[in-house]
């Protein structure tokens, strides 16, 4: 496999980029931003100083950006560094069209290439507990699973090129509706004078059950793993939650699907965000929709 060039040392990257080390693979990663490169550093990790220092002659490029844009940039400039019939696997959320750019790179470079954007936020990163939805050729799926499987539990191949981008998108879009439904419950049986817990248990074992309701409560007190319990520190944050959101709806525009709580869900959130919730968890937009915030 020799070197994982992995790029991107944020609050996502840089935990996945040690979990790999820790699984012993040779691994050494760069961010262009200095501060998260001495972070990075000072947790353990072999962060260099440039890009092209860790690209060239690497076995494998692994890639967790902010938008399609700096992925394509990235690959542009790594692809002719690294060595021949290298793996790139993208981990980023992007546009499905610029998923499928970025493939189409690797492979006029003669590169294995996978999107695979993950679920399970900042703590799946540091437990290595992470979903990765995977959107590739069956030979590149095979040749990043002994990489994805050190960062992950579940690994999904969702198809060809793009698709895993795909899967993200419309997970994230029932998610992010499923959110503001709990939250919009839970603020009904507050002004009801039902109990929040009363709700909790009852919706649990019936047919309001969902992962919003029983693994992240928007509740403080009735999940274990909820971020309302630690005042909505962000686990998934409300900016990310609407970038993903505003991704499906731009899926949705270019394919001719209709998705009205894609589009109402993404208007509260934007409205959470201007009201200061941008870097909170999604599941804080609660404290707006209940006036609380």
């Amino acid at each position: 496999m020799g070197r994982i060039a992995f790029i991107g040392l944020g609050a996502m990257g840089a935990p996945m980029a040690r979990n790999l080390a820790a699984a012993k693979l040779d691994v050494a990663g760069f961010d262009s931003a200095e501060a998260a490169r001495e972070k990075a550093a000072a947790s353990g990790l072999d962060a260099r100083a440039s890009l092209a220092e860790i690209a060239t002659g690497a076995g494998a490029v692994v890639t967790m950006l902010q938008n399609g844009e700096q992925v394509l940039a990235v690959w542009r400039e790594a692809l002719p560094l690294a060595r021949e019939n290298a793996l790139f696997i993208d981990c980023s959320t992007i546009d499905i069209v610029d998923a499928r750019a970025a493939h189409e790179l690797a492979r006029k470079a003669g590169a294995l290439s996978v999107d695979a954007p993950v679920s399970g936020g900042v703590a799946g990163a540091e437990a290595g507990s992470l979903t990765f939805m995977c959107g590739a050729t069956g030979g590149a799926f095979a040749a990043a699973t002994p990489i994805l499987e050190k960062m992950g539990a579940r690994l999904f191949h969702c198809g060809g090129p793009g698709l895993g981008q795909a899967a993200k998108l419309c997970n994230n879009l029932m998610l992010g509706v499923a959110m503001i439904a709990t939250a919009e419950a839970f603020t009904l049986a507050e002004r009801l004078g039902l109990p929040a817990r009363t709700l909790f248990e009852v919706a649990a074992a019936s047919s309001g059950q969902s992962w919003s309701l029983t693994t992240y409560c928007p509740v403080a007190g009735l999940a274990p793993a909820s971020p309302a319990n630690k005042d909505y520190a962000a686990g998934f944050a409300t900016k990310l939650m609407l970038k993903d959101l505003r991704l499906a709806e731009s899926a949705a525009a270019k394919s001719g699907a209709v998705t009205p709580l894609c589009a109402a869900a993404a208007q509260l959130y934007a409205l959470y965000e201007a009201r200061g919730g941008g870097g909170r968890d999604f599941s804080g937009v609660i404290q707006m929709l209940s006036g609380k915030a």
